[in-house]
């Protein structure tokens, strides 16, 4: 199971050192939208929408499939997220922003549901540099292990956001 993620080129890095491209690549995971639908479910411009969509087809996050007839003639081109993102580490790409990214991302879409029907869990550790590798690579193969699942048909969409972080208040 152990994923090895190879480093992100630097266009990958910049490609996903943003939450909207990143919440792009989410509503896209299930079923290919159109730019104008995923602008909508964005509440973007579909001008600002279209740059991050080509820049993630540029780059390989985002796949276009078949075009298809779209309202008075017009012809419209779905994309779906290609699952790339998880293949790839950014951290040696010398690109930053990627984890602001991620939570930025987080942040909009946790305002989209109800917070009482989350399950949420905080925890105060103390590990050492064995006790952090270790629930690291746990947490790794966890999360591999339900990617990697074939979901029912009947399976509801969740997303899992996962912080660890150097608990800086506790050691002053």
């Amino acid at each position: 199971m152990g994923n090895k993620r190879r480093p992100a080129t630097e266009a990958e890095a910049r490609a996903l050192a943003s939450a909207s491209r990143l919440r792009i690549l989410r509503l896209c995971l299930d079923q290919a939208l159109t730019n104008k639908e995923i602008a909508q479910r964005l509440v973007a411009n579909p001008a600002t929408t279209l740059h991050h969509v080509r820049k993630l087809v540029e780059t390989g996050f985002l796949a276009a499939e078949p075009s298809r007839p779209g309202p008075r003639g017009s012809t419209e081109i779905p994309y779906r997220a290609t699952g790339k993102s998880w293949e790839m580490d950014v951290r040696e790409s010398g690109v930053t922003g990627a984890n602001a990214a991620m939570l930025d991302a987080f942040l909009e879409e946790i305002k989209l549901v109800d917070v009482e029907e989350g399950n949420f869990t905080r925890l105060g550790l103390r590990l050492d540099a064995d006790g952090l590798a270790e629930l690291q690579r746990r947490l790794r193969e966890v999360f591999e292990d339900f990617r990697e699942r074939q979901p029912p048909r009947d399976a509801e969409a969740y997303s899992l956001f996962v912080a660890l972080h150097r608990d800086v208040g506790r050691d002053t």
